[in-house]
């Protein structure tokens, strides 16, 4: 298999891990950093949330060497919307179903057997602020390369701790595929 069918995917949700929300003010006592829209993003009536969005992420993201994915409801809209305003490029989105009924799955996360199924056997990183034990589980038993599922806290979204996990995740992995171990 070549090196570039080996290269890690990077499944990126947008609530929470991009967008932060839900912080107190003892957490973040100056308030949300907000980031001036740029004309044609989303229009004059767009989400007010996106203005949570740092620019600095999407750089961050792309140094990671991964092949970046969406995996948001946001859907299309997260290219539209979301990634010109951090610096993204147009990504594929992983197409997830609607949040099936929690019984049939199990306590599983909704997007998790879909990334898993999108994945097709290929090491990847999860970041969203739901994955869940249960998530983690699953996925050690069904996934035959490595996986990082990264629980990033919705009150702050994206830090540098949660870029320092992905990080040394990837340099361990990346030590794997390539034998070196």
């Amino acid at each position: 298999m070549n090196s570039s069918a080996r290269r890690p995917l990077l499944f990126l949700d947008v609530d929470g891990p991009l967008i932060p929300f839900g912080a107190t003010s003892r957490q973040l006592p100056g308030g949300y950093p907000t980031y001036p829209a740029q004309p044609g993003w989303c229009g004059v009536d767009a989400n007010p949330l996106l203005d949570r969005l740092d620019p600095a992420l999407g750089p961050r993201l792309i140094a990671q060497g991964c092949e970046l994915v969406w995996a948001t409801t946001w859907m299309d809209e997260a290219n539209e919307c979301v990634g010109p305003r951090i610096g993204l490029p147009q990504l594929p989105v992983a197409l997830s179903p609607e949040p099936p009924d929690e019984v049939e799955h199990h306590g599983l996360h909704w997007k998790t057997r879909s990334l898993l199924d999108w994945a097709a056997g290929r090491p990847f990183v999860w970041l969203d602020d739901e994955i869940t034990d249960a998530d983690r589980a699953w996925v050690a038993t069904h996934h035959p390369e490595p996986a990082l599922l990264h629980r990033v806290d919705a009150a702050t979204g994206l830090t540098a701790a949660d870029f320092a996990a992905v990080e040394a995740w990837l340099r361990t992995a990346r030590l794997r595929f390539s034998g070196a171990e």
